[in-house]
């Protein structure tokens, strides 16, 4: 579910309106496109998952003194025990992305602008700095 606050121009007066990502969503992992379909509503977020649960995108915003608008995406999977190569064992792993603001100072397209740079440096030349990330450089 995702937020969107407005400001009233007379009165200033803050009020919020709930509107949900369209079902399904879709992921592209590994060239492989992943129909989402919405499993899980709530006052504040959503989740969209394959039917078998090994992929999921969650959505979430998170109010206070600082607004959090959060879209996670979590994979589980059944590989090799590394320790015991004749049992599989299951394995989880997630990435997300937080944008953190005030309540008031940033607009939506200002906000965006961040989200929209860090995701280019994240995938620029082919995804070299994910992959610098993922491999610990700092």
């Amino acid at each position: 579910m995702v937020h969107i606050q407005w400001n009233h121009v007379s009165t200033h007066n803050t009020c919020w309106s709930h509107a949900l990502f369209t079902d399904p969503q879709s992921l592209t992992v590994n060239a492989v496109a992943n129909a989402l379909p919405r499993v899980t509503t709530n006052q504040n977020g959503a989740v969209y998952s394959k039917d078998d649960g090994n992929l999921k995108l969650s959505i979430s915003s998170a109010y206070g003194k600082r607004t959090r608008r959060t879209a996670r995406v979590d994979l589980r999977k059944t590989a090799a025990d590394p320790l015991f190569p004749a049992q599989n064992t299951a394995y989880t792993m997630s990435a997300y992305i937080v944008a953190d603001v005030p309540v008031v100072g940033f607009t939506i397209v200002e906000q965006k602008q961040i989200i929209d740079a860090l995701t280019a440096w994240l995938t620029a030349s082919s995804g070299a700095n994910a992959t610098k990330l993922l491999g610990g450089e700092s």
